[in-house]
């Protein structure tokens, strides 16, 4: 549950655009999903407060999913916060002026889903924006921050998990991976992607009409490419390292026109053998391991003069994205192997 979004998908991420440009944030996680991600944390949730501050505490499956496994997972308290809503309905369309949250200790125990709607729940002062004073002073009570923030206010609310020192595991759009807030935390190897969600792709219950064209769909939900799970939590899966068999050529990794370095189709295709730069889909970070490999930049580094060793010269054209024989590429990131 969220917020303001949940996420959504045509080609190339259009409805998710779509959706940020209106404000169309309303998605809601399917519990199999919040399961699949969660299950690889349980060690970190053990003894901790966890806090879910854009889920409605009747219907999220966050909510669900740690109030029907509070003693399983040990858990000491569970906060949950939502916007605009005062009734159990998954649906609010964010009517209310004011909102509702929940602060469980696990009693009553709750033993299925039936009973959520025993779940007794105190009125907020205001609309339960997660940037609203009382919202934060909630916040600051938690060990972990577990939702799916609003897609439309992904940097605003990375920069508050950073603000008050937060571990979190949330859902994001693929493409916030670029953006200028939050690639220097991956970067600097302060947040990392999670397990995710498998080919990448999420179906998410929403009010809004599905007009993806890609296949498997599924009734009444909404079906989302790119969509990931960022986390500050360690996990196994952050330090696998990738298997590289494929050999360096110059006629299968060009060279950019414009940065010296190779051009990498493909996270399955860098090779084994090359120690230059190599530019990269931004789906390397979800193989990223840092012992592996080292995070130089992004393209746009290079046109903000952050990696000046990297821009050609005697390029006359734009140095906003990458060129391989005149023609633009999509954005890359730029690595080098350890040794």
């Amino acid at each position: 549950m969220n917020q303001t979004t949940k996420s959504a998908a045509q080609p190339r991420n259009a409805m998710l655009s779509a959706a940020k440009k209106n404000k169309k944030d309303e998605f809601y996680t399917q519990l199999p999903d919040v399961e699949n991600e969660l299950r690889h944390y349980s060690e970190h949730f053990k003894g901790k407060t966890i806090i879910c501050n854009c889920d409605d505490p009747w219907v999220s499956n966050f909510s669900v999913y740690f109030t029907l496994k509070f003693h399983q997972l040990g858990l000491k308290r569970l906060i949950m916060t939502c916007y605009k809503n005062t009734e159990m309905d998954l649906y609010s369309m964010n009517k209310c002026t004011h909102s509702v949250y929940c602060v469980y200790d696990g009693n009553p125990v709750i033993n299925d889903v039936a009973d959520m709607k025993t779940l007794p729940v105190l009125p907020l002062k205001g609309d339960g924006d997660f940037r609203s004073h009382e919202c934060i002073e909630l916040l600051k009570q938690a060990d972990i921050v577990v939702t799916n923030p609003p897609f439309s206010l992904f940097r605003d609310y990375m920069a508050q998990l950073m603000k008050y020192d937060k571990k979190f595991v949330i859902i994001g759009n693929q493409n916030a991976i670029t953006y200028k807030e939050i690639f220097p935390l991956l970067k600097d190897n302060l947040i990392w992607l999670g397990y995710g969600f498998k080919g990448g792709v999420g179906h998410f219950f929403s009010k809004y009409e599905d007009t993806a064209t890609a296949g498997n769909h599924k009734p009444g939900m909404i079906r989302v490419s790119g969509v990931v799970w960022f986390t500050n939590l360690e996990i196994p899966k952050r330090n696998e390292e990738l298997i590289l068999f494929k050999r360096y050529t110059p006629e299968e990794y060009p060279r950019f026109d414009n940065y010296d370095a190779i051009f990498v189709g493909k996270t399955s295709d860098i090779p084994c053998d090359y120690d230059g730069v190599m530019g990269v889909p931004i789906t390397f970070m979800d193989k990223y391991n840092p012992n592996q490999f080292e995070l130089i930049g992004m393209d746009y580094y290079v046109k903000e003069g952050l990696l000046p060793n990297l821009a050609i010269k005697e390029w006359n054209g734009k140095l906003d994205r990458g060129y391989i024989n005149g023609e633009r590429k999509y954005s890359r990131i730029f690595i080098r192997r350890k040794k």
